[in-house]
């Protein structure tokens, strides 16, 4: 006969995970109407996405407890405790790509309706944006497939990310003496940081998952090095 607490038990992780990387889901649609409202300067949508942070908080706080019961009542072992503590990260990375959303769309309303837009900056928060979506979703495809290569992959299109936000910072620099026109490139500066961290987390994500796959964990890049050869796959 099979064991039915056992069983029970692998379905209860299996539906930990599901809805951990649910929470990935929620940040792309949080991505999208984010960027839409740096398109489009929409102070109303972004006001939306600042409250609907609190159901992508809510997942965050029901899935971490249930996880932290889970470990209190099975007592998981060997590559069962090593998913455990990768759900975990993924838990405070996808929390923490939220919170970027959030950070972006605080600021929007501070440049208001009309503010005197860089067509090249704003092209260029644009493709950031573009990329840290697709990389997020790359980050759950690779969970989910628990598949290395395609973890690894992010570093690449984390250097896009990173070559974009050194770009705008450039252009902002070189703005002109316009009081307006500066400050709202200095808007445009903390934006590009907030879509920089959240590719910063696609790549946590990535490795999780080869320490899901592998048992080790290492840095896919060296941060004391950024741009330098990524580490070696164990």
């Amino acid at each position: 006969m099979p064991d039915t607490t056992r069983l029970h038990y692998q379905e209860e992780l299996e539906a930990l995970e599901r809805r951990t990387l649910e929470g990935l889901d929620m940040v792309t649609s949080a991505l999208d109407k984010t960027m839409e409202a740096v398109e489009h300067r929409d102070i109303e949508l972004a006001e939306l996405v600042v409250a609907d942070d609190d159901r992508l908080d809510g997942r965050y706080l029901e899935v971490n407890q249930e996880i932290l019961t889970l470990l209190a009542t099975q007592a998981p072992v060997a590559t069962d405790l090593r998913l455990i503590s990768a759900l975990l990260h993924v838990l405070h990375s996808f929390e923490r790509m939220g919170d970027q959303c959030v950070n972006i769309c605080k600021v929007i309303p501070l440049t208001g309706h009309d503010a005197p837009q860089r067509h090249e900056m704003v092209e260029r928060i644009l493709h950031m944006g573009k990329q840290a979506r697709s990389m997020v979703s790359q980050a759950k495809k690779a969970f989910e497939n628990r598949d290395v290569s395609l973890a690894r992959d992010l570093v690449r299109q984390d250097d896009v990310v990173d070559d974009l936000n050194k770009e705008i910072f450039q252009l902002a620099v070189e703005v002109g003496d316009e009081k307006d026109v500066r400050e709202w490139a200095m808007t445009m500066m903390l934006v590009a940081r907030a879509l920089e961290r959240v590719g910063d987390n696609a790549v946590d994500i990535g490795e999780q998952v080869a320490f899901v796959v592998t048992g080790l964990f290492r840095e896919f890049e060296d941060a004391s090095h950024p741009g330098g050869t990524p580490a070696p796959a164990p």
